[in-house]
């Protein structure tokens, strides 16, 4: 799997980080027995995310993440998380969280949508959330 670091926030990650954030999204793919062939990790300014939201979406708001994919006919998907960088920070203030961990969520939240995990009910919701945590505490 090639994962690619896209950095339009300015803002700076350690190697090491960036190798737990590519093993978790291994590790997950692996788990999930979802066939990601390549993933670009987009960080971003709640102003980017902004525009995205409303122009695929239709949500005039900016968010944590937004997760988009193409699944090929032999079930290989290629993605990108838009992640915004301020709303991650807010939110980990929010959750009294560390900017880290919130991040690392956020990452494990897009990867289960790669795999076809939603958030719309509250069933599935809860099953999300029951994923992130599992996935976080292994991590």
């Amino acid at each position: 799997m090639k994962i690619n670091f896209i950095n339009k926030a300015n803002i700076k990650f350690s190697i090491e980080f960036k190798s737990k954030l590519k093993d978790i999204v291994k590790y997950i793919a692996v788990k999930e027995d979802k066939k990601i062939t390549s993933l670009s990790l987009i960080y971003c300014t709640d102003e980017i995310i902004k525009d995205y939201n409303k122009k695929y979406l239709g949500h005039d708001y900016a968010t944590d993440i937004i997760t988009f994919h193409d699944v090929n006919e032999n079930g290989e998907t290629e993605g990108e998380l838009l992640m915004s960088a301020e709303t991650i920070k807010e939110n980990a203030g929010r959750f009294n969280t560390e900017p880290d961990v919130e991040l690392m969520r956020v990452v494990i939240h897009g990867v289960l949508h790669l795999c076809g995990y939603k958030d719309k009910t509250k069933k599935q919701k809860v099953q999300m959330r029951l994923k992130e945590n599992y996935y976080l505490k292994i991590n």
